[in-house]
């Protein structure tokens, strides 16, 4: 407003205007404006003149001049400019106009004003029936003028005639929900005619809403992530801490061994640091995909906040579709880290080999080395949803020839079993199940682990045992299922119960000759499923697994078959 006020001081000043009298052409020209009226006044004190006065040179006035000008004329008294002084406090106040600073003309990626010429000036606002934008000098007639003050102003856009209907040319207002597009009122009446359609103003108001709705979303998740982070961070710690431990503990040992083992304590500090490096590795890359994930929900944020802003409803329907999808996380919604040890196993099998002689050590090594390698921090590593997200932890599993019933029959090298009425030729062993009809797997079970069994018959039961489960005599403490060293799950033509502890618990779920079986061993998750088209949950088991698990086969009737499946 300060540049209307310094324009009209300019045209009082140009105009010269003193008193009641005038110069020619400016009485001239107000007379002018007033001949249509019939009646014609002065401009300072409104006095009236009918017919209008004929404007004639004051004779006295140019007579007295004349003489003046032959006549000694006396040096004037110089007294202030009224005029000329009141428009300079005006510019005191509020300042002359310079000329625009480079910041407000219009860069490349600036909406430029459509009035200015040559080097246009940014816009500060977008006329929407005008289908204009403006600068502020040329937006001052639509504060000004009436009929322009009425017009929707909104932020600056570039493309204006986008609100425009490509083929009536007609401001698009309404929005057809049925085809997701912004249309006109005569769209209305041709190819959406009968199609549900609403304000465009009202379908802002409805994705609005939904925008929230996301951003709530997205502010949950960046609060998640930062904790998981900092879970992350303390985690680093505790592995750094107790790898130390482990091997300062294994150094003081090993020590106390001499020369004899010196070199396994070599051994054994390498393995620990290399696989503190592969676990620190594996969380602070997890970390940084988290702080990534962070930045982008917080970039997403960003967007959808100066989308809700967006003042033009088509603009925010046209732009919304594209910046309200949300894609979805790559990891869980948090991070669960069990309170386990890391590297203190290592100090015990340390310590049990320091009081063997050197031959026991040598034997002893694969435990010290495999104990180290087995750690493994649990970052709250998510479930598969799908089979082919299973089979990534696919074991391939035989049978102990060792632990099988005299009834049970082994094949396909060894990873499957049928019973037979007639005892096989098996040789004497302690660890074979002399009463139940049950074999168990050579290979221990630890991580996450994935297999299927494919049955035929009457019955099986599928189950994991520990490796000192009961075998040789008549008892709960030597059947799957009827202890607390075993779990497993019966399949019979009648349905699925699930036994522990000697308790049977029914389960229900799709019938299906061939099983599922997930174990998260650090995490204590053991799960069973139903195998066809797809995977059905039967049952899933919480606990904490004390020992290595193993897989067993239970037949419960002749004829009956069950077979470890090589998964692909």
């Amino acid at each position: 407003m300060a540049q209307k006020g310094v324009q009209l001081d300019q045209e009082t000043f140009s105009c010269s205007i003193c008193g009641h009298s005038y110069c020619r052409n400016c009485i001239k020209s107000h007379f002018d404006e007033e001949d249509r009226k019939g009646i014609h006044s002065c401009p300072q004190c409104r006095k009236t003149f009918t017919p209008r006065p004929v404007l004639e040179k004051n004779i006295v006035l140019a007579a007295l001049v004349e003489k003046l000008k032959k006549t000694f004329t006396p040096r004037p008294v110089l007294e202030k400019n009224i005029m000329l002084a009141e428009l300079v406090e005006q510019l005191k106040k509020t300042g002359l106009q310079a000329a625009p600073a480079d910041h407000c003309y219009a860069g490349p990626e600036d909406v430029a004003c459509d009035v200015c010429t040559g080097r246009k000036l940014k816009a500060i606002k977008s006329c929407l029936v005008c289908l204009a934008s403006y600068c502020e000098k040329h937006l001052q007639p639509h504060y000004d003028a009436a009929p322009l003050k009425k017009h929707k102003l909104v932020a600056p856009f570039k493309k204006p005639q986008e609100n425009i209907c490509s083929r009536h040319d007609e401001v698009m207002k309404i929005f057809c929900r049925t085809d997701q597009q912004s249309i006109c009122y005569l769209c209305l009446m041709d190819e959406h005619k009968g199609h549900e359609t609403v304000p465009a103003a009202a379908e802002r108001t409805e994705k609005q809403k939904e925008l929230e709705v996301r951003r709530l979303n997205i502010q949950q998740r960046i609060q998640e992530r930062e904790k998981d982070v900092k879970l992350l961070q303390q985690e680093v710690e505790a592995i750094n801490g107790s790898a130390d431990k482990a091997v300062e503990d294994s150094e003081k040992m090993f020590t106390e061994l001499i020369r004899l083992i010196q070199k396994r304590s070599s051994d054994v500090k390498q393995q620990v640091r290399s696989q503190q490096e592969t676990e620190v590795s594996r969380v602070k890359e997890l970390q940084e995909k988290l702080e990534q994930e962070i930045a982008e929900l917080k970039r997403k944020d960003g967007e959808l906040e100066q989308l809700s802003h967006t003042e033009d409803h088509n603009q925010f329907l046209h732009n919304y579709p594209s910046l309200s999808a949300l894609s979805e996380s790559t990891h869980s919604s948090s991070i669960n880290i069990c309170p386990l040890r890391y590297f203190e196993d290592v100090t015990a099998a340390v310590s049990e080999t320091r009081d063997k002689l050197q031959d026991i050590l040598r034997e002893e090594w694969t435990n010290i080395s495999l104990t180290v390698t087995e750690v493994d921090v649990l970052l709250s590593v998510p479930k598969p949803k799908a089979r082919a997200g299973f089979l990534k932890y696919s074991r391939e599993i035989t049978l102990d020839p060792n632990t099988a019933n005299m009834h049970l029959v082994l094949s396909e090298g060894n990873r499957k079993a049928t019973l037979k009425r007639q005892k096989q030729s098996y040789s004497n062993h302690p660890d074979r199940f002399t009463f139940y009809y049950q074999v168990i797997s050579k290979e221990s079970l630890t991580g996450r682990c994935y297999w299927e069994v494919e049955w035929t018959g009457r019955g099986v039961c599928v189950a994991v045992a520990y490796k000192d489960i009961g075998r040789s005599w008549y008892s709960d403490e030597c059947v799957y299922g009827g202890n607390d060293q075993s779990w497993a799950l019966r399949c019979d033509t009648h349905g699925y119960d699930f036994h522990f502890k000697n308790l049977s618990t029914p389960v229900s779920g799709p019938r299906s000759s061939r099983v599922g079986v997930y174990l998260d061993h650090r995490a204590g998750i053991l799960s069973f499923y139903s195998v066809s088209g797809t995977m059905t949950l039967l049952h899933r088991v919480q606990t904490t697994f004390t020992q290595p698990l193993y897989a067993g086969l239970c037949l419960l009737d002749y004829k009956v078959t069950a077979e470890f499946i090589k998964l692909k």
